[in-house]
């Protein structure tokens, strides 16, 4: 059997419930609940890297929104926006090639 200590979607004790699988369950402390997000970003970005499907992109996207709302993330919105101003995105699709 394979063993996990992650943060998990909320439903998905529920869908263990309905399966009858074991597992303990409990509620992280703030603190630990930003170590396990930047955690499962990793996660996350790493299988979209991996399958670039669109289904682990929107986990990215979920963990990103999480993190959002914590206080010390609170103003990345401004500050995703205040780049896009002074830097550009990434729509023209510039690749650029040279040495550091």
């Amino acid at each position: 059997m394979e063993k996990y200590n992650k943060l998990v979607r909320d439903k998905i004790p529920e869908f263990l419930d309905g399966k009858n699988v074991p597992y303990e369950k409990r509620i992280a402390s703030d603190e630990e609940y930003k170590i396990e997000l930047i955690k499962k970003l990793d996660e996350e970005a790493k299988e979209f890297s991996a399958e670039g499907e669109p289904e682990e992109l929107a986990d990215v996207i979920e963990v990103v929104e999480a993190l959002k709302k914590l206080p010390e993330y609170a103003e990345v919105e401004n500050l995703r926006r205040e780049k896009l101003k002074k830097k550009g995105g990434f729509g023209d699709k510039i690749i650029l090639k040279g040495e550091k």
